[in-house]
C-alpha cells in the first residue's frame, strides 16, 4: 500500500550537483524518519544521510558538508542535495522511510524501500 517514489538522479559530471526527491503515497497513520542509503558496484549499502521527525540530521563522514538532506512533512517528501559530487558517488540511491500503516497499527514502524534511482558522476 506504502510506496516511495524517487527522482532526480542522472548523469553528472565531477564537481557538479543532483537534487533528488522521494514522496511517500499510500495508505499510512505516519512518518518518523527518512533517509537516503546509496549502494556503489561492488559494495555494500550504505548510510548517506537520515532526518527524523524532529529535524535532527545525520551523514556519513564521505558526504559531510557536501550533501543536505531536507524534509516537507506536509508533502511527505524528503530531498537530498548532493553537492561537489565525486566519481565515487556514483550510486544506486535509495529513499528509506520508517511508516506506520493501518495494516500494523498507528505506533507500529516499520521500513519502506524505495526502487533506487541510479546517480552517475563522470570524472
Amino acid at each position: 500500500q506504502v510506496q516511495l517514489v524517487e527522482s532526480g538522479g542522472g548523469l553528472v559530471q565531477a564537481g557538479g550537483s543532483l537534487r533528488l526527491s522521494c514522496a511517500a503515497s499510500g495508505r499510512f497513520f505516519d512518518i518518523k524518519t527518512m533517509g537516503w542509503y546509496r549502494q556503489a558496484p561492488g559494495k555494500q549499502r550504505e548510510l548517506v544521510a537520515g532526518i527524523p521527525s524532529g529535524g535532527s540530521t545525520n551523514y556519513a563522514d564521505s558526504v559531510k558538508g557536501r550533501f543536505f538532506i531536507s524534509r516537507d512533512i506536509a508533502k511527505n517528501t524528503v530531498y537530498l542535495q548532493m553537492n561537489s559530487l565525486k566519481a565515487e558517488d556514483t550510486a544506486v540511491y535509495y529513499c528509506n522511510a520508517m511508516i506506520s500503516t493501518p495494516e500494523t497499527g498507528f505506533r507500529e514502524f516499520r521500513d519502506y524501500w524505495g526502487q533506487g534511482t541510479q546517480v552517475t558522476v563522470s570524472s
